[in-house]
């Protein structure tokens, strides 16, 4: 069955964000999207005319997969597919690299994949955001479907951890941009109401003035070079 992430449509969520990162690229510009699921992300930007990719699992997206896209079956923590190619400029690991066994590996595969212009842009959680710290420190660590507590998740990364696993593998943060906490999940009869609007954008304004405290999420666009000694 399909995972159970979906597109977060408010405007300061991972998805907006990602979305708008990449809102000067040129139709026929090449996107990979690791992890595309159902292509929330994916389907979008092939709709702008972009040339995009998607790799996915078997049983993580519904057959025969999202309208427009170029979609490859692969388990990540076996390796990019083969066929994927490259030349990519811009490949996509949203809510992906804390899944997997070695996220570093993926990052050193995705050195090769891209452009000499290229770009990387991620979402990453962030276990330093100050709702995990509580849960934790009152001595509970709860296994959810979704969310900081995801229960699929394998790696739990603070900012200076992401920051060290991606300059270990060669890469260079150019944007880094946080998110809020998207609480229109937690209460979806609410969704879109003015008090659940202006909850987002308090969260948001939050994450904006301490990232590493406040931010749900760390939105980042980075480039390839060697990697840190």
């Amino acid at each position: 069955m399909p995972g159970p992430y979906g597109f977060k449509p408010d405007p300061f969520s991972s998805h907006s964000l990602l979305l708008s990162a990449m809102r000067d690229l040129r139709p026929g510009c090449r996107v990979l999207d690791l992890g595309c699921a159902d292509g929330y992300l994916a389907s979008r930007l092939a709709g702008q005319g972009l040339d995009v990719t998607g790799v996915e699992r078997a049983g993580w997206y519904t057959p025969p997969g999202p309208a427009g896209v170029r979609l490859i079956e692969g388990d990540l923590d076996q390796g990019i597919p083969q066929e994927v190619g490259g030349g990519f400029d811009y490949v996509i690991c949203a809510d992906i690299l804390e899944h997997l066994r070695d996220p570093g590996r993926l990052l050193r595969e995705v050195r090769a994949l891209l452009k000499p212009s290229g770009r990387l842009i991620a979402s990453l959680p962030n276990s330093g955001n100050l709702y995990f710290r509580l849960v934790v420190l009152s001595g509970r660590f709860p296994k959810q479907d979704r969310g900081l507590f995801d229960r699929t998740h394998i790696h739990f990364f603070t900012w200076d951890g992401w920051s060290e696993l991606f300059a270990g593998q060669g890469f260079r943060f150019e944007t880094v941009q946080p998110s809020g906490i998207p609480v229109g999940l937690a209460f979806p009869a609410w969704q879109g109401s003015a008090p659940i609007r202006a909850a987002e954008a308090l969260s948001y304004g939050s994450a904006r003035a301490w990232k590493s405290l406040f931010a749900y999420q760390f939105i980042v666009t980075a480039t390839a070079g060697e990697p840190e000694a």
